[in-house]
């Protein structure tokens, strides 16, 4: 009986030992372990597998080669791949500040040479006057003070953790109360209700989608509430007939009836960025003068620093935080506090708009993006003239991270198409270049906002596509 040629195909396949010692004679000064090299000749054979059960005929076997040598090819090139490094630099062109995909702010120089100087050993939990152990809240804790004007504070890992902590904190086994149009959602699933839930704590809606009044706080406090809740709505807004209950007023609320009061502001911001066209949002300092309890908000965001939860606020639940059990688990680790602690110290230093790239892309005016523009598209047209149709055109940057979804910023676009072969191809070979260089896609044109592009990089931007 003639076997068929799915079954044909699938006894063809080599069996992993004599794949494996094939590249051990053809490499024999390979350093890599002989489980490994039997674990990635394993995962090559099931995708070829895989590859051979999916086909509709054997004509789409026709360029698929299963011998033991072409398997051996693919365990070189599976190996090599793991010289590659994954997380990779990345020139910025879309426009968008605080990209979430490609890492939000990018850091200072200072905070750059912090995080290298903190690598090795440092006294990270360590008092170096008295040789006791110290704590990791103490490098930005009283810098934190100093800019906010909050009684302490401490940092966790990211915002998501820091809510989570002070609900723990505060209201486990109790209610908070908050707005419904204040149940947000941010990126990657983070909803309110479902971190009241992982913190412990119950969930008390009032009010409706666009209007809240302070009566339906006050309605809403029973035995059992633990917490009033303000979120900032960074990443939406609600318009039209509307109305929220402003933090001051929840603040007298909490006093009356001896309730802490927190707010997640989310992105956090420390200097008032409207005279630069962005909308206007709470400051930080503003909200700790308005005497919030507890006041969470982004490291990585408008700050401009490493991703970090910072938590400002009244020194006696901020103790209560750093007691709880679950700050060992949600604490950042020596490096990212050296990072925070460079930053901020560029704030205390008066000079964030030029030292800190995320806010000094935020405040580029729009006749220095047009002029820079302008230059690199008269250079790619003397250069690239038979290879890119190079134009220009105005159009809006936009700060992203879920902070200020109103605000466009005006800006000058460089505009690309190659003159011949596939456009997807070339903007794919684009974004896996040595530095990948990732721009907006419209239709079959490749735009470049040069706003998130340093000045430094544009030479590389200039390489990368001539």
């Amino acid at each position: 009986m003639v076997e068929n040629w799915r079954e044909a195909s699938l006894r063809s396949l080599p069996a992993v030992d004599v794949t494996v010692n094939l590249y051990k004679r053809a490499y024999p000064e390979s350093r890599y372990p002989h489980a490994l090299l039997v674990q990635a000749v394993q995962e090559i054979v099931d995708l070829l597998r895989r590859q051979i059960l999916a086909a509709g005929s054997s004509e789409e076997l026709l360029g698929l080669s299963v011998t033991p040598e072409e398997v051996a090819l693919r365990l070189g090139s599976w190996l090599g791949q793991l010289e590659v490094p994954s997380l990779r630099r990345v020139i910025n062109a879309t426009g968008t500040v605080l990209h979430t995909n490609l890492g939000r702010a990018p850091l200072a120089a200072a905070a750059e040479a912090a995080m290298k100087a903190a690598a090795g050993y440092c006294n990270l939990e360590m008092d170096l006057s008295d040789g006791l152990r110290g704590s990791r809240h103490q490098h930005v804790e009283k810098l934190l003070i100093s800019l906010s004007g909050a009684e302490a504070a401490c940092v966790v890992n990211n915002n998501a953790a820091a809510v989570l902590l002070c609900l723990n904190t505060l209201a486990a086994g109790k209610k908070v109360i908050v707005s419904r149009g204040e149940l947000v959602e941010i990126g990657g699933s983070f909803r309110i209700p479902e971190v009241m839930s992982s913190g412990g704590a119950g969930l008390k809606e009032v009010g409706t989608t666009n209007k809240t009044h302070l009566s339906d706080y006050r309605a809403a406090i029973d035995a059992e509430t633990g917490l009033l809740l303000k979120v900032h709505t960074s990443n939406y807004r609600v318009v039209g007939f509307t109305s929220s209950v402003d933090v001051e007023a929840i603040v007298s609320l909490g006093l009356e009836f001896g309730l802490p009061v927190m707010e997640d502001l989310g992105s956090g911001l420390f200097l008032d960025l409207s005279a630069f066209g962005l909308e206007p949002e709470p400051l930080v300092k503003e909200r700790i003068a308005a005497g919030v309890d507890l006041l969470t908000l982004s490291g990585d965001k408008l700050l401009g620093g490493p991703q970090a939860g910072i938590i400002l606020g009244k020194r006696v639940f901020i103790e209560r935080l750093k007691k709880n059990q679950l700050m060992r688990a949600l604490r950042p680790d020596k490096v990212t506090l050296a990072a925070l602690e460079a930053t901020l110290r560029i704030y205390l230093a008066g000079q964030p708009l030029r030292e800190i790239p995320a806010l000094a892309m935020l405040s580029m005016s729009a006749e220095v993006l047009r002029q820079r523009a302008e230059n690199l598209a008269e250079r790619l047209r003397r250069h690239g003239q038979n290879m890119l149709i190079v134009n220009t055109c105005e159009d809006f940057s936009f700060v992203g991270g879920g902070a200020m979804p109103l605000t466009k910023l005006p800006t000058t676009l460089v505009v690309l198409r190659p003159r011949c072969g596939s456009f997807s191809d070339w903007v794919q070979k684009l974004r896996s270049g040595q530095p990948s260089l990732v721009g907006r896609v419209q239709g079959d044109r490749l735009l470049l906002d040069l706003r998130t592009v340093a000045e430094a990089e544009e030479e590389e931007v200039f390489r990368c596509l001539t």
